[in-house]
């Protein structure tokens, strides 16, 4: 049986990355592929609990570090319990977040470094990156839209941090894009979600085509 495929889709808050990740489950699964939909941090039960923790801290929440460990920490189990054994399954692996977000949040928000992000990966989750990573992005005033619509004026413990954070994630997210143009896919996602879902799949053909 051959390996599967892992697809994580990344970008700031109201990208549209969850939608996204559902429209691009379901038409694998139209092609006829098995597929993982899942999500980080969470995707396990462990996994699912160092979300709480992190999306609704206790007391004054976690200093950038500790931050940075409990998403390891959540990834490790993640990659352990449900990434690897579904790709070595022969499933495609469709990922809303991955280490990506941690670069970008952590290190180029919270103002860690980058070498530090990646030396917890390789040691919690095997350095293990995706075959492609998309990057969805929007203008301002759609994102401003979406989170109005999507969050009700309220937003989690990351979500809600101010401009000048979300400012730095974005501007981290598009330096890894361009620093590796060979895994990461750039998607404009101010159309519809039809219209972003179909510029998806467009940029996905090589990778569908190379898998039969």
């Amino acid at each position: 049986m051959s390996r599967g495929r892992f697809i994580a889709l990344e970008g700031g808050e109201g990208a549209g990355k969850s939608t996204q990740a559902r429209l691009l489950a379901g038409a694998l699964r139209a092609r006829g592929l098995d597929v993982l939909l899942t999500r980080e941090p969470g995707g396990t039960p462990g996994a699912e609990a160092i979300r709480a923790l992190l999306l609704d801290p206790p007391g004054e929440g976690w200093e950038p570090q500790a931050e940075a460990l409990l998403f390891a920490a959540a990834r490790a189990d993640h990659v352990a319990r449900s990434i690897l054994p579904a790709l070595e399954a022969g499933k495609w692996v469709v990922c809303d977040r991955f280490l990506d977000s941690s670069r970008a949040y952590q290190g180029g928000g919270g103002g860690l470094c980058d070498e530090d992000i990646l030396d917890l990966h390789r040691i919690g989750s095997g350095g293990l990156l995706p075959d492609v990573t998309l990057l969805i992005g929007a203008s301002p005033r759609t994102i401003d839209a979406r989170l109005a619509r999507r969050d009700g004026g309220e937003s989690d413990a990351i979500g809600g941090r101010d401009e000048a954070y979300h400012a730095q994630v974005s501007a981290a997210f598009r330096r890894f894009a361009d620093a590796e143009p060979a895994r990461f896919l750039c998607i404009d996602s101010d159309g519809s979600p039809d219209q972003t879902h179909a510029l998806i799949l467009d940029a996905l053909t090589p990778l569908l085509d190379a898998a039969g």
